[in-house]
């Protein structure tokens, strides 16, 4: 296996402990890469706001592609790069086709600056941070870089059905954990972005590796050369990916990453 010029890693599952951190393992592996002139992309679906405790561990360098590609982030400079997201009128008609056939679904909308959700969207995070309640039509003025579909009650397969064959081919739904569907705008995800930077960075997709744990990795596993998924994985990533790391909480990116490297 030739040396890859490209490292890119999911978060939340995969380089980061179960407890929520980085290891100093991980931390130091991240560091070698930096110091060596390897790019390092952070690629996950958490929102921009999460981010903020991740930076000291990761180190101040890399770019990072957040809320599943709709923003690029540059570490280094604390700036947003780019935004690709769902324009109101867009969304909206795929809020009502959603509730259209799930009459419990409840939703949120995701901007560079905070959440907005509607009357019955239930904050089961208990972060509280929420910046607007009410309806979704008075509250998305702006392209939203999420549109989130949530329903406790629901069977998580029935659900993830039924969003997904509400929304067609109007946007781009994926999943990370039960009860909660993400919605993107149409050509967003992790990998088209990651291809993008990889472009502008002028390394082929041959070049690069990648790391992921869950269904909404997919698409970029698929991309890349080499990719891998840690052993806690979704089966399906498992699958798909066709490469085994050791486990998020086994340091496996970072092992890996040592091995290929040489580090």
């Amino acid at each position: 296996m030739s040396t890859p010029h490209l490292v890119a890693t999911d978060l939340d599952g995969t380089l980061v402990r179960t407890d929520g951190t980085v290891s100093p393992r991980s931390a130091r592996v991240l560091a070698d890469l930096d110091a060596r002139g390897v790019p390092v992309v952070f690629v996950t679906a958490r929102p921009l706001r999460w981010m903020d405790e991740l930076w000291p561990m990761v180190g101040a360098h890399g770019l990072a592609i957040v809320s599943n590609g709709a923003i690029l982030y540059d570490v280094t400079n604390r700036a947003v790069r780019e935004v690709r997201g769902l324009e109101p009128a867009a969304g909206l008609a795929v809020v009502d086709a959603i509730a259209a056939a799930l009459p419990s679904a409840t939703f949120a909308i995701e901007s560079v600056d905070g959440l907005r959700v509607d009357e019955r969207y239930v904050d089961v995070e208990g972060t509280g941070e929420e910046t607007a309640r009410g309806p979704l039509a008075e509250l998305w003025t702006a392209p939203a870089v999420k549109l989130l579909v949530r329903d406790l009650d629901a069977d998580p397969d029935e659900l993830r059905r039924g969003v997904v064959g509400a929304v067609g081919e109007a946007a781009i739904a994926t999943w990370s954990v039960d009860h909660l569907l993400e919605i993107s705008a149409p050509g967003v995800t992790k990998a088209a972005t990651l291809a993008r930077v990889a472009a502008e960075l002028g390394v082929d997709a041959a070049d690069v590796v990648a790391f992921g744990d869950m269904p909404n990795d997919l698409p970029m596993l698929r991309w890349a050369g080499t990719p891998f998924a840690v052993a806690n994985a979704h089966p399906d990533v498992v699958a798909a990916a066709g490469r085994l790391a050791p486990s998020n909480d086994e340091d496996g990116v970072a092992r890996v990453l040592e091995e290929l490297f040489g580090l």
